[in-house]
């Protein structure tokens, strides 16, 4: 699938783009994705089925995946852990969920965060700044 790119280096990331959370989420990674070894997919998308085809739409939905070139999946708060260390401004926070324990601190807060993404939209008010923040523009 990863044929762009260098595809032996690409990852996919498959995010739900109708939640204004999820996509400001996303167009902030694609700043910070200064070598563009990141692909990110809406899960909407047809290919993102091809992409992962074990994930089932609710999978998809509960949470952020990343999927590297060799397959492996990374859900939630590993994915950002995963994504961080590929990242440069993001690797201080990977490096701080490889602590013992911290990445199942984690995931119980990216759980609460996900299960209330819509409210937090509207609170946070990421449904405007998804319309001003365009998505970095790449090859």
């Amino acid at each position: 699938m990863a044929s762009e790119n260098n595809s032996s280096e690409v990852t996919w990331v498959l995010y739900d783009s109708d939640c204004p959370l999820c996509t400001f989420q996303m167009k902030s990674l694609t700043w910070l994705d200064w070598f563009n070894r990141t692909k990110f997919l809406p899960i909407k998308d047809p290919q993102s089925a091809g992409v992962a085809p074990d994930l089932t739409r609710e999978d998809l939905l509960e949470a952020i995946h990343c999927v590297t070139a060799k397959g492996k999946i990374h859900r939630g708060a590993r994915c950002i852990r995963f994504l961080g260390m590929r990242l440069p401004l993001l690797v201080p926070l990977s490096l701080f969920l490889w602590i013992p324990g911290v990445i199942w601190v984690a995931e119980k807060f990216y759980k609460w965060i996900s299960d209330n993404r819509l409210l937090l939209s509207k609170l946070f008010g990421c449904k405007g700044a998804c319309v001003i923040m365009p998505e970095r523009k790449r090859d």
